[in-house]
């Protein structure tokens, strides 16, 4: 087992946010990872529980032990007893680490009220035989002073020549110090340490992005009273307006996560700021001081800009106070605000040294794929496809802000089916800059020369050039055939559309594999808190006989390969082995026995029922012999009505993301979202397309 104890250098340095990133990486490359907080350290204004140790119980899979809170380390240190207090939280390491292969655990704070965090940082280093990582920040300093610094810092633990003392994270870089510090997108030494065993493990540019608070966070530490909640919990502020001037000359600061902070008496600014509301800006809020109510005439003209989830908030503070406070509003993470940390997490994993930390920590254990490594993977795996996705819906602001995303990131070459002038309008409105590369079609540009070819594929069912025309009216229709005339490698819809509306012109355009018996079927990757399971069929077929479950089987299979996950398929039913009859389960146990001779590579057993295919514990005593109970990756469902309500039934009582679903067994990869998708949902969809085009091309 491999521990990384991170020590801060001084106060302020973003310790937490480091240490989350770092344990997000780690199990981004599928170690099972841990995390330990020795001694509790409360920040202004906590009341507990400790914080880092709070956000792990709710981000990752495992539950931290408490830790020692610093009145009983201090008093264990004023009475000389320091040996008692390292016994103690060895105890409690142990008792944390049961299970994992690397245990990150994080340092004190040097602060006022903590003068000897250092001594007891390096004491506690040492107790854990860990090794020690710096974080530290640049700050206004030269790159030649900060690495003079560190060296200071590391003189506590035995200096950098200290085998355990393996290296430095810089946090909070500005850019100009952040380019000095990679070549070619990799981390390069310090001058000062580049012939020393003092590796770089991570270069972490300054992002205002992430320490923006919700809305809610700023009418918390307000006391705001709430005129109108709207969407206080999910809007966030990235800047702030004290309005003093006229509409006109303030106009240009009404624009996405703005907050808006005026006197409950200033009509106008009022009005303006719902103006921009209801032309679809989304300000973080209004936000009215001086304890003055707005009249109530003013509220009722601006009732529609309210309704549309504008946050309304009032405070007794007056406008120079108000500002002064939220100068003075800490900015460490809400324990609650789960969307802020994983934006942090992921974003700190991004910049860390991870091909470093894959090679300190090869040859731990088997890999295993948590759901955190499954998103990971499949990004870097888009990366790598570098393929062009079509998404019909190209003016709906999710999907545009999704394709800004992916082109960004490299995930996919986007397209987006739409009038360009409409297309920038959403994205302006709605705070999302279109990255460069990222291509917008006129669909009444591109449409007639998609006539003829169209009418050649479906002529056999006596398609003629008007009906083309019109049919290709549809955006996913010619979204479709761009697809099957190989100008694009993909196809991700479903925002607005039904899944009927993507699927359908897909089978007749597109067409199934003629491998899979002409069989077109589905799987969602259920993100469970320690790994990812594969569920199929949940979406297509709603009574496949027992050839077509057999198909389904072998196609989920080898899906399951293609996204890392190591197949072994249980056959589910409402019987496990020859315990039980009739002709729903005879058809589990054909079908079972169809898979196993057309795939005899393949791990597969069936019939079994859920908790048997799932849980150890109940395969023991229903399937002692089965190479799958307990163990199952990969679950096929004997139709459509059992497969869709327990993929549903989990997702939604046990809070697990699904990805999906992804369909299987066409010949171009076409993929349907759910109307109620997230951003991230339907990135993570169109990387999942991008990689089965590359599966398909190979």
């Amino acid at each position: 087992m491999r521990t990384f104890f991170l020590a801060p250098t001084r106060y302020g340095v973003g310790l937490t946010s480091v240490t989350l990133g770092l344990v997000r990486a780690l199990d981004n490359l599928g170690l099972r990872v841990k995390f330990f907080k020795p001694i509790a350290q409360l920040h202004v204004g906590d009341t507990g529980p400790e914080r880092s140790t709070k956000l792990v119980q709710r981000i990752m899979d495992h539950e931290p032990p408490a830790p020692i809170s610093s009145h009983r380390a201090e008093d264990l240190l004023g009475d000389n007893k320091g040996d008692v207090l390292m016994e103690e939280i060895v105890a409690l390491f142990n008792e944390a680490s049961d299970d994992a292969e690397v245990m990150v655990v994080e340092g004190l704070v040097p602060t006022r009220n903590m003068p000897y965090a250092n001594r007891l940082n390096s004491d506690m280093a040492k107790s854990l035989n860990a090794d020690v990582i710096l974080v530290s920040e640049a700050g206004d300093d030269k790159l030649a002073d900060t690495a003079d610094k560190l060296e200071i810092a590391a003189d506590s633990f035995g200096g950098i020549k200290n085998p355990k003392m393996i290296g430095y994270i810089l946090n909070k870089l500005q850019q100009d110090q952040f380019s000095q510090l990679t070549k070619d997108g990799h981390p390069v030494s310090l001058p000062e340490f580049a012939r020393k065993s003092f590796e770089p493990l991570g270069y972490i540019p300054w992002d205002s992005a992430l320490s923006s608070p919700r809305t809610l966070d700023i009418a918390s530490h307000l006391g705001c009273e709430l005129i109108n909640e709207g969407e206080i919990n999910s809007r966030r502020v990235t800047s702030y307006t004290l309005s003093a001037r006229t509409p006109a000359n303030m106009a240009h600061h009404l624009k996405p996560g703005n907050l808006v902070i005026t006197p409950g008496d200033r009509d106008d600014i009022i009005l303006a700021t719902c103006m921009a509301a209801l032309n679809g800006v989304p300000l973080a809020g209004l936000l009215l001081t001086s304890g003055i109510q707005p009249a109530q005439s003013v509220m009722e003209l601006c009732s529609k800009a309210i309704a549309s989830g504008l946050p309304v908030m009032l405070t007794e503070w007056d406008s120079y106070k108000t500002a002064t406070q939220l100068d003075r509003m800490s900015n460490e993470l809400p324990v609650d605000d789960n969307d802020r940390v994983e934006n942090v997490m992921n974003t700190v994993a991004e910049r860390l040294n991870t091909e470093w930390f894959k090679s300190f920590c090869a040859g731990l254990a088997e890999r295993r794929l948590s759901p955190p490594a499954f998103r990971y993977n499949l990004v870097q795996r888009a990366i790598a496809a570098n393929k062009r996705v079509v998404l019909p819906e190209g003016d709906e602001p999710r999907t545009i802000q999704a394709a800004a995303i992916c082109q960004e990131r490299g995930i996919a070459q986007c397209i987006l089916l739409g009038k360009k002038k409409v297309v920038e309008q959403v994205a302006r409105d709605n705070g999302v800059t279109l990255p460069e590369g990222l291509v917008i079609m006129d669909p009444d540009s591109v449409r007639g020369r998609y006539v003829e070819p169209m009418v050649e594929l479906r002529k056999h069912k006596g398609l003629n050039a008007p009906m083309a025309e019109a049919q290709l009216e549809d955006t996913v229709v010619l979204g479709t055939m761009m697809l099957a005339m190989n100008e694009v490698d993909g196809l991700v819809s479903g925002a607005v559309h039904t899944t009927a509306n993507t699927i359908r012109p897909a089978f007749q355009l597109v067409k199934p594999k003629r491998d899979a018996g002409g069989l077109v079927s589905s799987i969602f990757f259920m993100l469970l808190p320690d790994q990812v399971l594969v569920y199929g069929d949940c979406a297509v077929n709603p009574n496949p006989t027992a050839e077509q479950l057999a198909n389904i089987a072998i196609q989920s299979a080898d899906s399951a390969v293609a996204f890392g996950v190591e197949p072994r398929v249980a056959m589910i039913s409402y019987s496990t082995g020859a315990s039980g009859q009739g002709a729903d389960v005879e058809r589990v146990r054909e079908a079972t026995q169809i898979a196993k001779e057309k795939r005899p590579d393949l791990i597969i057993d069936g019939p079994l029922q859920y908790d048997a295919a799932s849980v150890e514990s109940v395969a023991r005593s229903k399937a002692p012999d089965s190479n799958v109970a307990g163990r199952a990756t990969v679950f096929v469902f004997p139709d459509l009505n059992t497969g869709n309500t327990t993929y549903k039934a989990v997702q939604r009582s046990a809070d697990v993301i699904s990805v999906g679903p992804m369909l299987q067994g066409l010949n171009k990869p076409v993929n349907d979202l759910s109307r109620g998708a997230l951003v991230d949902d339907i990135v993570y969809t169109i990387a999942l397309t991008a990689i089965q085009a590359d599966v398909d091309k190979a």
